[in-house]
């Protein structure tokens, strides 16, 4: 029956979706931030400017050669349509979104360091386990805020100084050493606990670092915020012995 048969697409449909990501580690390997996927969007729309300027220099090279020959008949038009076809398929593949490499991470300015951080962690998440990569996602939201807290901040402001070794260097560190570890290894307990169970701890604690980082420069905003407001109240306010109806 059609009820039927919709339910049964229904369910392999879900079937696919959920193997796919049980693949993926039982996560869903989407954006960690607004950085990484604003990196992902120009890198497809740099795509999709190359497939236009192919498309339209294949289109004008076959104009050319129909005003030329006074048409390119039929096989012309097929060439064309395979020379198309072609240039959209391999622009689509590549060039291929270039994850940073790690001693790229520290480089630029701290805005870059958060994008490429980003983008850097996205490519370790499948490795780790299910928890820590939960804490990537939620690092990848802090570092969104920790970004914005961070524009026009000079570089040597205590708050940039200690997001490069923060971000550029201990995070990405961390995540290195527990990499390096043999799969068979990682849930063996040393010293107390196992490396599954450090790795979560000590992302756990660089959350905390951050947002106590994004909070303090946060203060200088909630400050400023407040003299204004409190100057409006007194500029504009109403008085409080002035009661409704006074004139």
């Amino acid at each position: 029956m059609p009820g039927e048969a919709h339910d049964s697409d229904r369910i392999l449909s879900d079937a696919k979706r959920s193997l796919t990501v049980q693949q993926n580690g039982g996560r869903r390997l989407s954006s960690i931030g607004r950085g990484s996927a604003e990196a992902k969007r120009n890198h497809l729309v740099g795509k999709l400017k190359r497939m236009a300027i192919a498309v339209l220099g294949i289109l004008l090279a076959a104009g050319i050669a129909g005003g030329i020959l006074n048409g390119i008949g039929f096989a012309g038009v097929m060439l064309t349509a395979l020379a198309i076809f072609a240039a959209i398929a391999a622009f689509a593949i590549f060039p291929r979104m270039k994850v940073p490499r790690r001693s790229d991470l520290n480089r630029g300015d701290v805005q870059q360091l958060v994008s490429r951080t980003e983008l850097w962690l996205e490519a370790q998440r499948s490795a780790l386990p299910a928890p820590a990569a939960q804490m990537i996602d939620r690092i990848g939201v802090q570092l969104d805020g920790l970004g914005v807290q961070l524009e026009g901040i000079e570089p040597g402001h205590p708050a940039a100084v200690e997001t490069r070794k923060l971000v550029g260097e201990h995070l990405p560190d961390m995540v290195e050493a527990y990499r390096k570890i043999p799969q068979h290894l990682r849930r063996e307990e040393r010293a107390g606990a196992t490396p599954d169970a450090q790795l979560i701890d000590s992302l756990g604690k660089i959350s905390e670092e951050i947002d106590s980082v994004t909070r303090q420069l946060a203060d200088g905003a909630l400050d400023d915020l407040a003299i204004r407001t409190r100057y409006l109240d007194y500029r504009y306010g109403v008085s409080e012995d002035t009661s409704p109806g006074q004139s």
